[in-house]
C-alpha cells in the first residue's frame, strides 16, 4: 500500500509533493531543493539549497541520502542499497547503506550506484558520462557469504565515463579517474590521473588547474 502511495506522490506537482514528503516521510528539504519525476524514497532524505534530482532516477532501500547544496543527480540513475536488518551482511555490524553527496557535486546520467554500504562523493566532484557502476558489495568466496565495504570519492574529482568502482576503493581529492577504468583499492596521492584495469597512477596534474579551484559545480 505504501508503495502505491509513493507512486502517486511521484506524479504530483513539486510544491504538493514537497509538502507531503516533509509531512508524512519526514524528509528535510531546503526551500530551493527539487525532485523531478523520480522515485526517491530512502529512509531519511536531506537536500540542501538548490540540490536537484532529475527525472526517472530511482533511489530505494537506503537508510539515508544526503544531497549537499547545489548538488545534482541527473536523469535515469539507479541508486539502491540493502536494508540494514536484512538477512545478508550481518557480520558487517557498522554497515551504513547511505549515499552522501557534497556541495556542488554531480552525478550525470544512467549510472548504477550500489549503496549496500556507504558511498561518499565529495564536494565539487563530477561523476561524468554514462554507464558507470559504483558497487559496494560482492561475494567472499573464502567465507562463502556476501560482503561489502564503503567507497569514498574525494572532493574536486572527475570520474570518466563507464568506470567501475568497487567496495573499499578510495579516490583521493583533486584527481581524475580515466574513462573505462576499474578502481578496486584505496589510493592516496592527490593531483593525479588514475587509469587502467585495475587503475593506477599514470600522470601528474597541475595543482593550479582551474577545475580544482572552481567555486561553482557547473562546468561551462
Amino acid at each position: 500500500m505504501k508503495r502505491l502511495l509513493a507512486l502517486g506522490v511521484v506524479l504530483l506537482p513539486w510544491k504538493i509533493k514537497r509538502w507531503i514528503l516533509r509531512r508524512f516521510w519526514g524528509y528535510k528539504f531546503a526551500d530551493g531543493a527539487r525532485i523531478g519525476l523520480a522515485y526517491v524514497f530512502p529512509g531519511e532524505l536531506v537536500m540542501g539549497e538548490h540540490a536537484h534530482i532529475d527525472h526517472f532516477t530511482v533511489a530505494v532501500h537506503l537508510d539515508r541520502m544526503e544531497c549537499g547544496a547545489h548538488s545534482y543527480i541527473g536523469r535515469s540513475n539507479w541508486v539502491t542499497g540493502h536494508p540494514r536488518h536484512g538477512e545478508h551482511f550481518t557480520h558487517r555490524t557498522e554497515r551504513d547503506p547511505s549515499l552522501l553527496l557534497g556541495d556542488h557535486s554531480s552525478i550525470t546520467k544512467q549510472h548504477i550506484i550500489d549503496c549496500t554500504d556507504r558511498i561518499e562523493i565529495g564536494a565539487f566532484t563530477t561523476v561524468a558520462g554514462y554507464g558507470s557502476q559504483l558497487i559496494t558489495h560482492g561475494i567472499d568466496t573464502h567465507e562463502n557469504r556476501q560482503d561489502c565495504k564503503p567507497i569514498r570519492i574525494g572532493s574536486y574529482c572527475l570520474i570518466g565515463t563507464r568506470v567501475t568502482v568497487l567496495g573499499g576503493a578510495v579516490l583521493p581529492d583533486r584527481t581524475v579517474l580515466g574513462a573505462g577504468s576499474l578502481l578496486n583499492k584505496a589510493h592516496t596521492e592527490e593531483y593525479a590521473v588514475y587509469a587502467g584495469q585495475p587503475a593506477k597512477k599514470v600522470k601528474d596534474l597541475d595543482p593550479e588547474g582551474a577545475y580544482f579551484h572552481r567555486e561553482s559545480g557547473f562546468v561551462h
